[in-house]
């Protein structure tokens, strides 16, 4: 969509026009009658509302208007669930604009490169396409009642540790295959009135200033029609941020750059052109959002209750031996853990939200167990200030007397939070010593992991019965985790990223979080579980992974080709159990042999059902072009090999229950032939390959001709990558050169892709190197 320049912009003085494009303060924008634009009030974050009242800041210091807390995105994930997502934005956004807030900053899409990063609570996952779905419908549900999303950081920004300076060193092909995409489905799909740019570098050019990033990628390829904001205090250049695409810095600052922008337009090393744009978007993007004189009032008790109904669909059961769990309606049970009579249930930063209220696991798994004796133990204190042999002594003895132990842990705030990474993935000391303890004397025992990263199991797993990972579950979670753990609600959260068995084998181990101001993305694509599943690395749980107290079978897999390069998956699920449950259907595609190396299966569709006992439905899932494809570097373009590709229906990464095989004709790759092009490419072009062959031989015997032929195999495999121009001294009989140039020209004239070829809108093909 076209940025329209009306007269009012045209008639507001430059002075006016570049002061529109930094804050008026902290959270605000400034105004100008004379350009039609009122002041917009942005504020964070992704799973709450934090509107702030008294002095600003951006780290969470000060106290801001209550509001729900909903699941952060480390939760939300794993429901693996667009709708509930959807309806989470929803009312996210009608919280926003209660409180008179235009823009929420969020959601944050970035993927989760490593189990260290210490934001990995505000992110969905390790798996862009899972990323884009949920980011999608999370911006919808935001925008469906008029207010704007911002959709951060954009891009490469996957670590904590030295965020403002790091320069992610990426090649383009993992940055289109991993690190875009769910931008660029979530700007596809429901249109963000903003994208925040990241404070981070990119190839040593930072986001706000790169050109390509924000510009030939996001509004070029992608037509991206909102307005690009800096993160707060992202912008050092403001003039190279502007000519970039970076159309708002934010906050205010004082700093004079208004001034800055001013003068190169005077001096003409800025065309006024560029601040006339970036005002048009600026007023663009008020005249999406809502500018309600009088607010509209929100149901804080319904949010409350879809905060619990969510949480609780996110919830992992990750084990559950001898049915732990759900527990019995009576009996003697104890509930072990600081955790759960003050729950953790969100991440630190600049998303911390104000709670309107924060239920206690503690409590409410006591109001559904009328029926039941639920005793209390602390176990352990955050602090550190009490006696942690004492508080163990007395959570061991109420186990030994109790029919199940339920153990309540997690990391500290401290632990994990916006601006530092931690650096490893245990539970504290004193709560493994706990479990363990717990272990040896009760005769069941369930673990509950509240944290907002990935952490290690490996010291107590194989202690204990059941563990359910609960994330932070925002401030319903106590409710939720009731619910589940007394069967109220039969788990359906699915891993949204892989629990390594140790941190040396997760893939960045050896490049994070990089050196010297860089950080060198050396495993490509290989993020997540395409490392694990590629490199046959065994993983405590994988990615997709989640148990349900019923049973699905899934049957009937098919899977067929709708075009030359999309088809059409159909499965048949049945809950074969005895309640009511929710099932994750998951699609992997295998690749055939590429050019490139590639996973081993990537996930390329899903979706969630919902069932009762005896219930079946069957479901039909489209798997596009891109499900199929890979960025090719020299053609600029995403492209399909030809060949047979395997189409997996699995429980998770690594459990396939079925496999439909699925040939595609693909993309012919076949490229315009130069002296410099390796021998390999002209002796396998399918139309010249035979003719170079053919005068090679001429003139030889029978006999003569069969010996070459053998000697030139040999040869061709030892020689594959000499450029023609080179291989040619090493013939014993000159090819003429007027020949080798008909050749090329019959090169140039033979088709390179097939009709099927349509991934993108026509655009120049240009090859450029990354910035």
């Amino acid at each position: 969509m076209a940025i329209s320049h009306d007269r009012s912009t045209a008639e507001a003085s430059l002075d006016e026009k570049t002061t529109l494009l930094s804050g008026q303060d902290f959270w605000s924008t400034k105004s100008v009658k004379q350009a039609g634009i009122p002041s917009l009030l942005l504020s964070d974050g992704p799973h709450g509302v934090r509107r702030q009242h008294r002095d600003a800041d951006n780290l969470g210091l000060y106290d801001s208007e209550p509001a729900t807390c909903f699941p952060p995105a480390v939760a939300l994930a794993s429901s693996w669930d667009s709708e509930l997502v959807g309806r989470v934005g929803a009312a996210l956004g009608r919280e926003a604009r209660s409180l008179g807030v235009n823009v929420l900053l969020g959601p944050g899409v970035n993927i989760k490169r490593s189990p260290l990063c210490g934001r990995n609570f505000e992110y969905f996952s390790e798996d862009p396409l899972l990323s884009g779905v949920l980011g999608a419908a999370h911006v919808l549900g935001v925008q469906s009642q008029g207010v704007g999303a911002s959709v951060k950081h954009f891009a490469a920004n996957n670590q904590e540790t030295d965020r403002m300076q790091i320069s992610a060193d990426v090649d383009e092909r993992t940055l289109r295959e991993i690190y875009f995409p769910a931008f660029e489905r979530i700007v596809a799909q429901a249109r963000p009135a903003t994208v925040m740019c990241s404070y981070n570098r990119v190839n040593g050019t930072y986001t706000a200033e790169s050109h390509w990033l924000l510009t030939q990628v996001l509004r070029d390829e992608w037509a991206f029609d909102g307005l690009v904001v800096s993160d707060w205090g992202a912008v050092g250049d403001r003039v190279a941020a502007l000519l970039a695409g970076t159309d708002l810095e934010m906050p205010g600052t004082g700093r004079g750059t208004d001034a800055d922008v001013a003068a190169a337009v005077r001096s003409g090393e800025l065309d006024e052109a560029v601040v006339d744009t970036a005002v048009a978007r600026l007023r663009h993007l008020a005249g999406r959002v809502h500018t309600d004189a009088r607010p509209p009032a929100v149901d804080v008790e319904a949010h409350h209750r879809l905060a619990r109904e969510a949480a609780a669909d996110c919830l992992v059961l990750l084990k559950n031996e001898n049915r732990t769990l759900p527990l019995a309606p009576t009996g003697r049970f104890v509930v072990i853990g600081e955790f759960a009579a003050a729950l953790r249930y969100q991440g630190g930063g600049s998303s911390h939200v104000n709670a309107t209220r924060v239920d206690s696991p503690m409590d409410e798994l006591r109001a559904l167990l009328p029926g039941a004796q639920v005793d209390f133990a602390q176990g352990y204190d955050i602090t550190g200030r009490s006696e942690a042999a004492l508080l163990r002594e007395e959570a061991v003895a109420l186990a030994a007397e109790s029919a199940t132990a339920v153990l309540v842990v997690g990391l500290r705030e401290a632990d994990e939070s916006e601006g530092f990474d931690r650096e490893h993935l245990f539970l504290p000391p004193d709560q493994i010593e706990l479990i363990r303890a717990v272990a040896r004397v009760a005769p069941r025992t369930a673990v509950v992991l509240l944290n907002g990263g990935v952490v290690s199991l490996e010291d107590w797993h194989d202690d204990v019965d059941a563990v359910v990972e609960a994330w932070l579950p925002g401030q319903a979670g106590g409710g939720a985790l009731a619910d589940v753990l007394t069967g109220r609600v039969n788990p359906s959260g699915r891993l949204a990223e892989t629990i390594p068995l140790r941190l040396q084998d997760t893939p960045p181990f050896l490049n994070f979080p990089g050196e010297q101001g860089h950080v060198r993305y050396g495993e490509g694509v290989m993020v997540g579980y395409r490392y694990y599943e590629t490199a046959d690395v065994p993983v405590r749980h994988p990615f997709g992974h989640g148990l349900s107290y019923t049973t699905f079978d899934q049957t009937d897999f098919q899977v067929a080709a709708n075009s030359p390069d999309t088809a059409t998956a159909r499965v048949t699920v049945i809950n074969t159990g005895d309640r009511y449950g929710k099932h994750v259907v998951q699609i992997y595609v295998a690749a055939p042999r590429r050019p490139v190396s590639s996973p081993a299966l990537e996930l390329r569709a899903f979706t969630k059902v919902a069932l009762a006992p005896g219930e079946s439905t069957t479901v039909e899932i489209t798997l596009d072009r891109r499900a199929f494809a890979y960025w090719d570097i020299d053609r600029d373009d995403w492209t399909v090999t030809p060949g047979q590709y395997q189409v997996h229906l699995a429980d998770n990464a690594h459990d396939v229950v079925a496999t439909a095989v699925l040939d595609l004709p693909g993309d012919r790759l076949v490229r315009p032939l130069t002296l410099d092009s390796p021998i390999r490419d002209w002796f396998g072009h399918p139309r010249i390959g035979p003719a170079l062959t053919s005068t090679m031989l001429s003139g030889l015997t029978a006999e003569e001709e069969a010996a070459a032929a053998d000697s030139n195999a040999v040869a061709l495999r030892l020689l594959s990558s000499m450029a023609m121009r080179q291989f040619l001294g090493f013939l014993p009989r000159q090819i003429p050169y007027e020949l080798l140039e008909k050749l090329m020209e019959m090169s140039t004239a033979f088709p390179g892709r097939s009709t099927a070829d349509c991934s993108r809108a026509a655009l120049p093909r240009t090859r450029r190197a990354v910035p």
